[in-house]
């Protein structure tokens, strides 16, 4: 009598229920991998949060989610007094090339979760990741609405293919109370 080893195992199921149990499989496989890919700002397991150093950090976070939509997204991402990453928001979705925003939108989700700093992001859709000056604007008045409620504007970073700009790097924001994305 042939003995079975290891790498032959035998099923007891029908070969269309095995068949279809190989496809579920295979499918699930799959999409962990293009979650893994595709999704970075929401796979990270809680508690292994990362920390945002530099404007690079951020683009490399969001980018691959944001650069290639069709709309401009605004996000807020979260940060503890660590700049380790509390959440990711999306405050608006808008056209092809504009959105309308309160900064009262901004500020919600770092309000309730006790954030101490924020990062706005958005992408151009165009793929120009230069900075208009409804750009600058809304940076400078969110840091004056962060600094009555406690809570610092580190940066305002703008997503293009290739690319991105951040606007305290080059010199369109200046947070008032002197902390560092370092």
């Amino acid at each position: 009598m042939k003995r079975k080893t290891a790498s032959q195992q035998v099923s007891l199921l029908p070969p269309e229920a095995a068949t279809l149990l190989h496809l579920v499989r295979e499918n699930l496989r799959l999409l962990a991998e293009l979650s893994a890919r595709y999704e970075v700002a929401h796979v990270t397991p809680p508690g292994e949060q990362p920390m945002l150093r530099k404007p690079a950090d951020v683009a490399a976070y969001l980018g691959p989610e944001m650069t290639d939509l069709a709309q401009e997204q605004l996000r807020v991402i979260l940060l503890d007094i660590k700049n380790h990453v509390l959440g990711t928001r999306l405050v608006y979705q808008g056209g092809l090339n504009a959105v309308v925003i309160r900064l009262a939108d901004c500020f919600r989700e770092a309000v309730a979760c006790g954030a101490a700093a924020v990062i706005l992001v958005h992408n151009h859709p165009s793929g120009d990741p230069t900075p208009s000056a409804e750009d600058v604007r809304l940076t400078r008045e969110a840091g004056q609405a962060g600094d009555l409620l406690g809570i610092e504007v580190l940066d305002h970073i703008v997503l293009g293919r290739p690319g991105f700009v951040s606007l305290r790097e080059n010199g369109l924001y200046s947070p008032t109370r002197g902390v560092t994305v370092h």
